[in-house]
């Protein structure tokens, strides 16, 4: 029998950007207009929630599952940065916090493909 290896989402390097993003996004939406609520602040509050989430649930699966939960944080972080874009456009993020919202998202990005090809 094969004693599959688990991983602990504490550890991961990814899982803790991912939660360094969203803790980022609670602060930043937290300036938005209430008008932005049901909109563009719970887009981005739900996408990089996500993030780090699916990387939680699924280290506690078979690697060919957990692939499938990176994926999935993998999407998210895509919308996140289309968020992102959304918010610098709406003026709601100065252009230096975009960057660095967008430079840790690209991280995440890249690191999180690189995992999956591991698995």
């Amino acid at each position: 029998m094969v004693k599959r290896k688990r991983h602990n989402h504490r550890n991961l390097k990814i899982w803790q950007l991912g939660t360094e993003i969203m803790k980022d996004v609670y602060d930043i939406t937290s300036t938005f207009p209430k008008k932005e609520n049901f909109r563009l602040t719970s887009q981005l509050t739900g996408c990089a929630v996500s993030m780090p989430s699916n990387k939680a649930e699924g280290s506690a699966r078979t690697d060919k599952a957990f692939s499938h939960f990176l994926e999935i944080s993998l999407g998210s972080s895509f919308e996140h940065g289309t968020q992102l874009i959304a918010a610098h456009h709406a003026k709601y993020i100065s252009d230096k916090i975009y960057k660095e919202q967008d430079d840790k998202n690209n991280e995440f990005q890249r690191m999180t493909m690189s995992f999956i090809e591991t698995l």
